[in-house]
């Protein structure tokens, strides 16, 4: 069973720069498409990041600029290095799996199968 692990988050401070990491083990694939979501309390869980086979991106247009998703096919491994922090991205942050999608990957938390357990990213001083 393919299992998504997060890691990388904690306490910034604003303009400051974080890198999470997500390992993807068990049956995976270079196939794979790999999203970066993220829930604030009290908020739905919104899109963030994305990344298909062929290694095209997409993000969510209030972090274009600030954020940027990248894979390591050998280590199974998909990176989200955010810089310019701004207290309004404190939020738990779930990486997710995806074998189906074709095409320009999805931010719809819909098209994802397998979850992470998320980690916790807060942007204070």
């Amino acid at each position: 069973q393919l299992q998504v692990v997060e890691s990388g988050g904690g306490l910034v401070q604003p303009g400051g720069s974080l890198r999470l990491s997500c390992v993807a083990s068990g049956f995976t694939s270079n196939r794979d498409v790999i999203g970066w979501f993220r829930q604030s309390p009290g908020k739905e869980r919104e899109g963030v990041s994305c990344i298909n086979r062929s290694g095209s991106t997409g993000y969510v247009d209030f972090v274009k600029g600030r954020f940027t998703i990248s894979r390591d096919n050998a280590k199974n491994t998909v990176y989200l290095q955010r810089d310019s922090l701004k207290p309004e991205d404190t939020a738990v942050y779930y990486c997710a799996v995806d074998r189906n999608q074709i095409g320009q990957c999805s931010l719809s938390r819909l098209a994802y199968e397998y979850w992470g357990q998320g980690t916790q990213v807060t942007v204070s001083s």
